[in-house]
């Protein structure tokens, strides 16, 4: 007996590859178009983290909130008030340092002073003769004896104040002290000149 059609058909798969494609129709779903511009606004990270489309905040993470950034004006005026502080510091330091150095010269002045002096003043306790002279804008007096006047009087001796007192010294003493501390010799009379004509004052005022 001939076989059917149908039966020849079974047989070459024809109507299984059929079912098959038929079923599988039947369970896909087909898929919705989706609309244009359906991802608008929704950006995508770009290369720094911040959504593509969004604003940077860089920068204003670490800015208070509410605080405005200072403006050139008043960049420019702190700077001078900076300035200007340092250059009263430098001027501060300036004058403590040249202060400084002034009171050593004056303390090595007084030692070196001293050390000229010391021992080898000339004054005599029993002297009755009076040499009138002027010093700091007044007339001051020294006791001495009558060769001391004679000496003073030719410039081979000569009156260092120092200490409170009038020191009479040799010439060559009170040469060193003119060099150290010129304002420190009270009287000393030139070669060649006369006593009332280096201080102004007659060898013999009396009062």
């Amino acid at each position: 007996m001939a076989e059917s059609l149908r039966d020849q058909l079974l047989k070459s798969g024809i109507v299984k590859q059929v079912h098959e494609e038929k079923r599988q129709q039947q369970t896909q779903v087909p898929r919705k178009p989706r609309p244009a511009g359906a991802n608008a606004g929704k950006g995508r990270p770009d290369q720094r983290g911040n959504a593509k489309g969004g604003q940077d905040n860089r920068g204003q993470a670490n800015r208070p909130q509410g605080a405005r950034p200072p403006s050139s004006g008043e960049m420019d005026l702190a700077k001078a008030y900076a300035i200007r502080a340092q250059a009263e510091a430098t001027e501060r330091r300036k004058a403590e340092t040249e202060a400084a150095e002034e009171a050593r010269l004056r303390k090595e002045r007084k030692r070196k002073l001293q050390s000229l002096v010391e021992g080898k003043a000339l004054n005599k306790p029993d002297a009755d003769q009076v040499r009138h002279f002027t010093y700091g804008e007044k007339i001051r007096r020294l006791y001495v004896d009558a060769a001391q006047l004679v000496a003073l009087n030719a410039g081979e001796l000569g009156v260092v104040q120092h200490g409170g007192r009038y020191l009479l010294l040799p010439r060559a003493i009170v040469d060193e002290v003119a060099t150290l501390a010129p304002g420190q010799v009270a009287l000393l009379v030139g070669s060649g000149e006369t006593a009332e004509a280096d201080d102004g004052v007659p060898d013999d005022l009396m009062w």
